[in-house]
């Protein structure tokens, strides 16, 4: 059985129309014929065309054969040529290890089939109405199951179709995403993670597969949200948390998102902006949003600079709308995904984006130095105040930093504060909403840590939860905050990304890696990189006889 081949939607530079510019052969003949050049000159201006020559076609063929992993253009919907798109993610060779270490999602299923069969492709239909519950944006149940498929008639993937020992068509396979990178299957079920869906021929057949397996109840006709087994569990499983990375990367998107779209950047606001992409480069708890956060910075007078507000109206607004074209992917373009995780309310229109921005200020607080913690303070202040769009929640958020009257001079003070703030929020809202009936039941406002997350955090054991006043133990508060929001948090990234910096390494070399480090690095063939390099070499050459040259040519002075 097998489905139909759609490939992957990839970026391809387009070569130039015939004379829009001049090849670099011609411009290599005009310049050997020039009747000027010595024939010293002419031998190294041709070594360096032709390597430089070289050099771009072994690149330009990277750029083709090694699209950067992770892009856009892999994890979007594809369209496959009707009304419907496609929600299963197309994998291969180059970019299988890439995607599947980076999904927040639990489990992955891969479908190894051959573009060529044609029960592949009446077995697509039936895999396609699975992969709705589960992928896009529009996904009903999103962030538990990435439902991907692999070509094997692809001679790319030939290799890769042999390392989970592919012997017939479709072939599907069960198992964390991480234990696909990298990895494979023999054949043997003992001891393996990655398992063989043994009974997954029709779309009802591989629900009730899945089902089986996570204990759950899911059905094609679910409504978004609803009967969501995982759904429960971020509150009572402490470990939950380290799913809320990704939440805080879909709320710093979408808080920038609402900054562009309600163009929030005015001389007043400017300075606030550029202090907190200054606080999320250095502690931001994702990487790819630090560097992102840093490449913004990088640009950012060119974006923004200070004398474009003097500029007429309508020379502002071409100015902004040109200028941040594509500029602002800040945790790269694959975020947001369109949905939440650990943030995720019982209803679709509970918890989700207030949640993520909280979990973000929690995860920076927590992380900065004690030198740092007023400058972190008064920052988070003005940006909640400046660029959170929510009128009365931002001047009640800002009245409570009012009220703190002596600087703070510890990250200890600082966490407690914020700490201590959202549970007036809490209660604040808890009252609103029970009086409004518009709180999520399942989520309901409430004093936080419980005593099962951290019954350290309670002075006294016997405390009633709910009491109006809690006799905490301070200490123990900032040990369990410290944890949750700093270690915890990212340890589903340390687990998925070897090379994350810990928490120590993160306050020291954070800045300097990320502006060197790019997300879409690309790896250049030895030759094309040995190229590169000799024409480098050869321009040097080439400038400093050009140099000796021109300083022959001088006509010499005469001194009385």
């Amino acid at each position: 059985m097998e489905t139909s081949h759609f490939q992957p939607e990839l970026e391809h530079h387009a070569p130039l129309a015939a004379g829009q510019s001049v090849s670099p052969l011609t411009q290599l003949r005009f310049i050997c014929n020039s009747p000027s050049m010595s024939s010293v000159f002419k031998l190294l201006t041709t070594s360096l065309l032709l390597w430089s020559f070289l050099s771009s076609s072994l690149l330009s063929s990277a750029l083709l054969i090694n699209p950067a992993p992770g892009s856009r253009s892999l994890l979007r919907d594809i369209n496959g040529g009707g009304d419907q798109p496609d929600f299963a993610v197309d994998l291969n060779a180059t970019n299988f290890d890439a995607v599947l270490k980076d999904t927040p999602a639990t489990y992955a299923i891969v479908e190894f089939f051959a573009n060529w069969c044609p029960a592949c492709r009446n077995y697509k239909p039936q895999y396609e109405k699975v992969a709705r519950l589960f992928n896009g944006a529009k996904a009903v149940h999103p962030g538990i199951i990435l439902m991907t498929r692999v070509d094997c008639a692809n001679k790319v993937n030939i290799n890769l179709c042999d390392k989970f020992s592919i012997s017939h068509y479709p072939s599907l396979f069960w198992g964390p995403p991480s234990k696909f990178v990298a990895g494979g299957w023999d054949g043997k079920k003992e001891k393996s993670e990655i398992r063989p869906i043994d009974d997954g021929r029709t779309a009802d057949r591989l629900l009730k597969w899945i089902n089986t397996q996570l204990g759950s109840s899911y059905g094609f006709e679910d409504e978004k949200y609803e009967n969501d087994a995982f759904l429960h569990s971020n509150v009572s499983d402490p470990g939950q948390i380290a799913r809320a990375v990704y939440d805080v990367e879909e709320a710093t998107s979408i808080a920038f998102d609402i900054i562009l779209e309600h163009k929030m950047i005015k001389p007043d606001t400017r300075a606030t902006l550029i202090k907190f992409m200054q606080l999320m480069v250095a502690h931001h708890p994702s990487r790819r949003c630090r560097m992102g956060s840093a490449d913004i910075l990088v640009s950012f007078d060119d974006l923004y600079p200070s004398n474009m507000w003097s500029a007429s109206k309508e020379e502002y607004d071409n100015g902004t709308r040109q200028g941040l074209q594509g500029k602002f992917d800040i945790c790269g373009k694959e975020v947001p995904r369109g949905y939440w995780m650990f943030c995720r309310g019982s209803k679709n229109d509970t918890r989700g984006f207030s949640c993520g921005l909280w979990v973000l200020l929690h995860s920076l607080s927590v992380r900065v130095e004690d030198g740092e913690s007023q400058m972190a303070f008064t920052t988070t202040c003005d940006f909640i105040h400046q660029f959170f769009i929510c009128e009365e929640c931002r001047q009640h958020f800002y009245n409570m930093c009012s009220r703190v009257s002596t600087p703070f001079s510890s990250t200890r003070d600082f966490v407690l504060w914020l700490w201590t703030a959202h549970n007036e929020v809490n209660k604040r809202l808890k009252k609103e909403e029970a009086s409004l009936g518009t709180g999520d039941p399942k989520f309901p406002k409430k004093i936080w840590p419980s005593k099962r997350l951290c019954p350290t955090c309670y002075a006294a054991q016997n405390q009633n939860e709910e009491s109006s006043s809690t006799d905490w133990d301070r200490d123990e508060v900032f040990k369990f905050l410290g944890n949750y929001y700093g270690k915890t948090l990212v340890s589903l990234y340390k687990k998925k990304d070897k090379e994350l910096l810990s928490h120590t390494q993160i306050k020291t070399n954070a800045v300097s890696e990320d502006l060197i480090r790019s997300t879409n690095a690309l790896v250049v063939p030895v030759g094309a990189a040995l190229a590169i390099a000799v024409a480098s070499c050869l321009f040097g050459a080439l400038a400093c006889f050009w140099r000796s040259q021109q300083k022959n040519r001088k006509p010499r002075r005469s001194w009385s």
